[in-house]
This record gives structure tokens, sequence and C-alpha cells, in this order.
């Protein structure tokens, strides 16, 4: 029998595209898009692979590697994001993910994260340049925010910043480096 795949991203479109491209390549796909759906289809299907999006609607889906975890110890965990940095990155494996990749992202990628047991291997581009001082605020915003387990007040306390200068943040694309 083959896995199944568990894709978690709020985006309904992405989510439905990549759960029929999963099944017409022979892997069983079910979807979720938020948080809570996730973990109960978690607990009925026991997935043994996850496609985890970072953002799930404000809030970090980092969040959900360790009951995802709990529910199936051996699930591999492949995050997602378009908002890559190399911050989370590390944070995502840290908890538990094999594998880090920067959307738009091919199936064949996907695919090949889960196949390939040489440990983790980032797609985040590094830089010989410095990193600018907007792109140094990002990451340092990603690394609160991941403490904080997503809590958008949370963070903004953390960094004594108001709520509202924090999510127009958040809801920009990152800078580049």
């Amino acid at each position: 029998m083959n896995e199944m795949t568990l894709i978690i991203d709020d985006d309904p479109s992405f989510n439905a595209i990549l759960v029929r491209t999963m099944e017409r390549r022979g892997h069983p796909a079910r979807g979720a898009k938020d948080a809570t759906s996730a973990l109960e289809l978690a607990r009925e299907i026991r997935p043994d692979r996850v496609v985890l999006d970072l953002n799930l609607n404000g809030s970090s889906g980092l969040a959900l590697i360790h009951p995802l975890l709990e529910s199936n110890p051996d699930c591999r965990i492949v995050v997602l994001t378009g908002y890559a940095s190399i911050a989370t990155a590390v944070d995502a494996v840290k908890l538990g993910a094999i594998q880090y990749l920067a959307k738009p992202v091919e199936i064949e990628a996907i695919l090949s994260a889960f196949e390939d047991d040489g440990g983790p291997d980032f797609d985040v581009a590094a830089s010989d340049e410095p990193l600018s001082v907007d792109r140094l605020e990002w990451e340092h915003i990603q690394r609160v925010l991941n403490e904080n387990d997503g809590n958008i007040s949370a963070t903004a306390r953390a960094l004594k910043m108001h709520r509202r200068t924090l999510q127009r943040k958040l809801s920009k694309r990152p800078v580049k480096t």
C-alpha cells in the first residue's frame, strides 16, 4: 500500500492541485486548510508524509510539527514557504521536518524530499553579500514569531511593536537580501 500524504495549506487552489497531483502520481493524499482540521485528519489517517505550509492564515505552521509527529512518529514532514528564511528553515528541521522548500516548488522536488534519506537540505539561497537591514528585520520577526508559536499579539509585545504594524509587515513579501 502507498503511503498516505497529508497536504496542509490554507490556499484552497494550491491545496487541491497538490492533492490531485499527488494522487495522479500514485500517492494517496488528503488536504486540510487549517490547523484544527489538519490535526483532526492526522489523528484519523495517521499520514506517513506531510506537506506543511509555513504560514497558515497568519499562524506558524511550525507549531503543527510536534503534534503531527505525536500522531505518527515515523511521519516525514516537508515544510513549504513563500517566505523562505534561514531562521525558519533551521527551526523547522530542529522541530522534526525533513526538508524546507521555497515556493514555487515542483512536485518532483517534494517527492524527492520524501525519498531523500541524506538529511535536511535547505532550499534557501545563501549569499556572500551581507543582509540588508530590512532583511535582518524580517529574519528577526520570523524567529520571534516562531518562538511565540505563531501568536501575533505575543510576538508584537516581544518586539515592542503595535500588533497592526506587525500584521502589516507580515502581510508583505519578505525583502530581498
